[in-house]
């Protein structure tokens, strides 16, 4: 159902956007999980350049990201393909800081060939002591000359292994905690990474551990300021948190569309199991996540784009609620299938596993309740 396109957060060109999306995704995607699923990431992210959807990963003319196209694109592409989502998702993110804060020969350098689906993007900050609290990072970027020298560890990296730069994020000691980081980019070929320790998940996705030996840096890896990491990572996850709670709502979108025709197709009890109070009650419950999730995300992308206010709040509103009723909505799903929900192949299957990371990645639904509360409490004391 596409008429939530009518609400006044969107204009014209986002209707046209979802609608030219739309088509093209039924033309080009499938939703069958690949063999090799590097492969498959790179092809899609090809395939997303060739098609001119990456070019809203990157600012435009007017050096601006739009939110609510990224959001609208990221719930079109959940609900056809998870992989294809996360091939679009990772060249915003691994990009964002860059776009927000890089010189002009650095954006020049990676950001067309990012939108022309040429150079694969990765954002580099979880560390297996630092996923949530990011202040605790250990990753050191010691000055040495005119450049640094890097050391450290990364984990559970989107695109690990298979991209051409990485935003990587690390101490440099200006101050201690989160105001001694700072950003650099590192392209695949320098001496000194290893990205070849890969991590298995239960929705097949490309990603590692990345190792940093005495790796050396030129000072124009650098990005932006020295000890302004934290600001750049948290404002780059401040524009892509939203559009995780929009992909949530493409898959519980998908997951509502199986559930229904699944109850409107099977016989029950002498009747349909669309007539069984039962799961109508289910159906309900399940309209109202998605409904809910869809006004709390757009709103979030609208203040953003058209209000111009930093939307912190909301967008850990939009993302919390998001992926947490997602999950709801497609567990839902899977028992009005019953044992054919949990067999491989079948849609609600694959969103099952699908879901479960959006709830840790990009802030955890617990890291959501602390900005809430705190934002609460500092609006409630003014």
């Amino acid at each position: 159902m596409s008429d939530f396109l009518d609400w006044p957060f969107f204009e014209e060109r986002h209707r046209d956007l979802a609608g030219r999306l739309e088509t093209w995704c039924a033309d080009e995607l499938s939703d069958e999980e690949p063999v090799d699923v590097d492969a498959a990431c790179r092809a899609l992210v090809r395939l997303l350049g060739d098609g001119g959807w990456l070019r809203h990963c990157v600012p435009d003319a007017a050096g601006k990201l739009d939110v609510r196209s990224l959001a609208l694109i990221r719930e079109t592409l959940a609900r056809h393909s998870g992989l294809a989502d996360f091939a679009f998702a990772m060249q915003g993110l691994g990009s964002g800081a860059i776009s927000l804060f890089g010189t002009d020969p650095q954006k020049v350098a990676y950001l067309p060939a990012v939108a022309r689906g040429e150079k694969i993007a990765a954002f580099a900050l979880t560390e297996p002591d630092s996923g949530s609290d990011v202040a605790a990072i250990a990753t050191r970027a010691d000055p040495d000359g005119d450049g640094y020298v890097l050391n450290g560890e990364k984990t559970f990296i989107s695109n690990g292994g298979i991209a051409d730069f990485y935003v990587v994020f690390a101490r440099t000691g200006e101050a201690p905690g989160a105001k001694g980081l700072s950003a650099f980019l590192v392209d695949k070929d320098v001496p000194g990474l290893d990205g070849t320790d890969r991590i298995d998940v239960i929705a097949p996705h490309p990603l590692a551990r990345l190792r940093f030996t005495d790796m050396r840096l030129p000072g124009s890896a650098l990005l932006g300021e020295p000890g302004r990491g934290f600001q750049q990572a948290m404002a780059t996850l401040d524009i892509f948190r939203t559009t995780v709670g929009a992909a949530a709502l493409g898959f519980a979108r998908r997951a509502l569309d199986e559930a229904t025709r699944r109850a409107l197709d099977r016989p029950l009890a002498g009747a349909m199991l669309a007539d069984h109070p039962v799961t109508q009650t289910a159906l309900a419950e399940m309209v109202l996540d998605v409904e809910t999730a869809a006004l709390l995300v757009y709103r979030a992308a609208w203040l953003r784009d058209v209000a111009g206010r930093r939307n912190s709040r909301e967008a850990a509103l939009a993302k919390l609620h998001a992926t947490e009723g997602a999950q709801r909505v497609i567990d839902k799903a899977v028992q009005l299938f019953g044992g054919l929900g949990v067999t491989k192949g079948v849609a609600v299957e694959r969103l099952y596993r699908e879901i479960r990371a959006l709830r840790i990645y990009e802030g955890a639904s617990e890291v959501q309740k602390l900005v809430i509360a705190r934002h609460h409490l500092a609006e409630y004391r003014r």
